[in-house]
């Protein structure tokens, strides 16, 4: 039955991407409907859910997916959730045990996460120890420990079945919103994660431009990218900015840190190494040609280390350079940046916070934010400029700087061969689309 009801979810997920994608292209934008199926499961009789995000009955719980986690020697889920920093007391984890066929009812920690820029919303993990001898695979969550199984949603847990890595590097983008349109950029950027040793990448989709879902659609027919529809405004009002004080909504920049704490655990015994950075951001090495061999040369020299910290420097798309690149006369065609136009950067600003993106060996890391993990299993580490930077190809964020105060910075140019051909490519398949 176990195998029977998997088919069904990895058969499920795979049609929402597919009928999500061709949604925005037959429309401006669509979203996947709520996807339920009744299970009688040892005691445990319900609606098994497997939407992202499912609200409770309280309207101030949502939970996006539990996972086991036995990391620190216990046995125990925990259950990736975003709740009111406020309102939510008590919640109680239901344990469908096949042994005796019983559940088992236990409240939960609830660990809130420490992020949350002063939204009323914060990411949090539900923390229920597996009781003995249960080897629960589902298991809802209820505000009381009353609650009627009928009516609870069921989840999967996940992580408990390991296997090898199927990547060594993933990429892990968080929120795509706004009706994302920025194609041409977006390719290059996929094709540069390709080039510097990315095997999977994985994007939480709220809206974007019909232009933009064929992109994804292409890396999605070829097992490249993963598409997990994200449609946070059903539940919340969610904010376009960072802090509460600039937009004061629900939730920041769409549920930005939800998804990337759950991207993490996704692929927790997915991948070898991944990546938490926005679609217009790349890390960019310096003296490797790839992430595989800095990444080597980084543990060799710091072997305790699991998360490293990149320096994000700003390439104003204000400023190209007055050059025409061979072969590329099509991608004139097509909506976006082209970022190998943009090779100069925004000096730092020694009052400015200057924000970091990771890489990071995700079964050291328990909790993360954007631009720190909040909480891990040993050390991380800056590392230093002359290693690698985020290439973050944008508009300026100091505007008035004239171009003689920028930094000429021609790395990208490293990779223009491998990176014209292979965009080439992808525009040339995606006409047959």
């Amino acid at each position: 039955m176990y195998k029977h009801l998997r088919k069904i979810l990895l058969s499920l997920s795979v049609l929402m991407t597919f009928t999500f994608l061709l949604g925005v292209l037959r429309s401006s934008f669509l979203m996947t409907p709520f996807v339920t199926k009744r299970v009688l499961f040892t005691g445990c009789e319900g609606r098994l859910s497997t939407d992202t995000i499912t609200a409770l009955g309280d309207n101030r719980t949502f939970i996006l997916s539990p996972y086991y986690d036995n990391r620190d020697g216990r046995s125990m889920v925990r259950i990736l959730s975003i709740i009111h920093h406020r309102e939510v007391k008590e919640l109680y984890c239901y344990f469908c045990c096949p042994t005796d066929k019983s559940v088992h009812v236990s409240q939960a920690v609830i660990d809130m996460h420490s992020d949350r820029f002063d939204f009323p919303y914060v990411t949090a993990d539900l923390l229920c120890e597996e009781p003995p001898d249960c080897k629960a695979e589902y298991i809802t969550v209820h505000t009381s420990t009353s609650g009627k199984l009928t009516q609870l949603p069921l989840f999967q847990i996940q992580n408990q079945h390991i296997k090898p890595f199927s990547a060594n590097f993933t990429v892990c983008i968080s929120t795509m919103f706004g009706n994302f349109s920025n194609v041409l950029q977006f390719i290059q950027s996929m094709e540069m994660y390709r080039i510097l040793g990315a095997q999977r990448v994985m994007i939480y989709l709220n809206s974007c431009s019909p232009q933009m879902a064929k992109a994804m659609w292409y890396y999605v027919a070829k097992g490249v990218l993963e598409v997990v529809d994200w449609p946070i405004q059903r539940y919340l009002r969610p904010a376009k900015a960072w802090h509460h004080s600039v937009d004061p909504k629900d939730i920041g920049y769409y549920g930005q840190l939800p998804t990337l704490n759950d991207c993490i655990y996704r692929n927790m015994y997915r991948s070898k190494f991944v990546l938490l950075n926005d679609i217009d951001e790349i890390i960019l090495p310096f003296t490797h040609m790839s992430w595989d061999t800095m990444m080597e040369s980084l543990q060799k020299q710091y072997p305790s280390i699991g998360i490293f910290l990149f320096e994000n420097h700003i390439f104003p798309q204000t400023v190209p350079v007055d050059r025409n690149f061979a072969k590329t006369s099509s991608w004139k065609k097509v909506q976006g940046h082209n970022i190998l136009k943009y090779v100069h950067r925004e000096p730092d600003r020694s009052d400015y916070f200057n924000a970091r993106k990771m890489i990071l060996d995700p079964r050291k890391v328990i909790q993360t934010s954007v631009h720190s993990v909040l909480k891990s299993h040993g050390a991380q580490m800056e590392v230093p400029l002359k290693t690698a930077l985020v290439y973050h190809c944008r508009g300026p964020l100091q505007k008035h700087l004239p171009k003689s105060s920028l930094i000429e910075d021609k790395t990208i140019w490293k990779h223009n061969a491998s990176l014209i051909k292979n965009v080439n490519n992808v525009l040339n398949e995606m006409q047959h689309l």
